[in-house]
């Protein structure tokens, strides 16, 4: 690990007026940490946040709930507030990580993690354009079975490892962050970028900008939801693929509908024409699994991640089945 020069911030201005080029935040530090340790991140210094007030979960005035940034995961699954309204972002949220991990990752830090590609995270491999732009995708020509198979350039072909930012997608959350030049909110679709011709690029948020809070609208999909996460084990594992399937059910039809895929792209994959295959249309298996031909159009996958398709196909009609009552 290099040296590094750390420092507390007591205050949100005072966080902010700290960061300079070469700095990070630290929030709980599960990723960011590790990254150091492997010498793929080497900031020059820490800003630590830990005694910055941004860890309250509370009512929105216009309805919806807030989550600060500094929330731990752990905390914002078991809130009563998203229990009850968000049951989606909690069963995303548990399914992910272990408890030790949940009880000290925050909520901002979860939209800030990094992927977990072996050949970004060594940095003793010559091979990553996320990593040192320019050098190639070792993945593409090596070993991808977890990798995209939407939304990847010839740069990357990395995947986002979120679990929480999955659900956020699918529950149209909102990133209220602040810089030098004030607030602004950032829909969550827009927050996180894909690969394109500047994989180093993981989020639009500016150099000085710091996360403040989630915000989530109220939701109609309480009652119809659910998170279906596929992985080579049962616990402490990154997805292979994952669903978060909402319905709004309005006499014995389907309303509206979202479907987000995670472990399939360098963000959380909304799929539209699924969702628009479902409106009108009551709770069905038949439906369900059309939308889940629908949810693999233009999936390009390559030799060893081609099974991903089928998980997508069978992963969006089984999740939907369940969040509609039919399992």
């Amino acid at each position: 690990m290099n040296p590094f020069q750390y420092q507390r911030a007591a205050d949100i201005a005072g966080a902010i007026q700290s960061m300079r080029p070469g700095c990070k935040f630290l929030a709980g530090g599960t990723n960011l940490v590790d990254l150091m340790k492997n010498g793929v991140e080497k900031p020059a210094a820490l800003i630590d946040l830990n005694r910055v007030a941004m860890s309250a979960i509370e009512p929105l005035p216009e309805g919806g709930l807030r989550l600060g940034a500094m929330a731990r995961n752990s905390d914002t699954a078991n809130h009563p507030a998203v229990r009850q309204n968000y049951p989606l972002l909690a069963q995303a949220i548990l399914s992910g990580a272990s408890p030790q991990l949940r009880n000290l990752a925050s909520n901002g830090g979860n939209l800030l993690q990094r992927t977990r590609c072996p050949y970004f995270m060594d940095a003793a491999f010559p091979q990553c354009n996320k990593r040192a732009p320019g050098t190639g995708c070792g993945a593409i020509d090596g070993l991808h079975r977890n990798h995209a198979i939407f939304g990847a350039s010839d740069e990357c072909i990395a995947v986002h490892p979120s679990d929480l930012c999955v659900a956020l997608a699918a529950l149209e959350a909102s990133v209220r962050v602040r810089g030098r030049n004030g607030e602004r909110r950032i829909p969550i679709g827009d927050f996180h970028r894909l690969p394109g011709s500047t994989p180093e690029l993981d989020t639009n948020l500016k150099p000085d900008e710091l996360i403040l809070s989630i915000d989530l609208p109220s939701s109609p999909y309480a009652a119809h939801s659910h998170y279906l996460k596929v992985r080579d084990r049962a616990s402490y594992e990154f997805a292979l693929v994952s669903v978060a399937a909402a319905l709004e059910l309005e006499d014995g039809a389907i309303r509206s509908a979202r479907i987000v895929l995670g472990g399939v792209a360098l963000k959380p994959w909304r799929v539209a024409a699924a969702e628009q295959a479902l409106i009108g249309k009551p709770p069905g298996s038949a439906w369900f699994e059309k939308a889940g031909q629908e949810a693999v159009a233009g999936a390009r996958p390559l030799r060893q991640n081609a099974f991903k398709v089928d998980l997508v196909r069978r992963g969006v009609a089984r999740a939907l089945g369940n969040a509609g009552g039919l399992a």
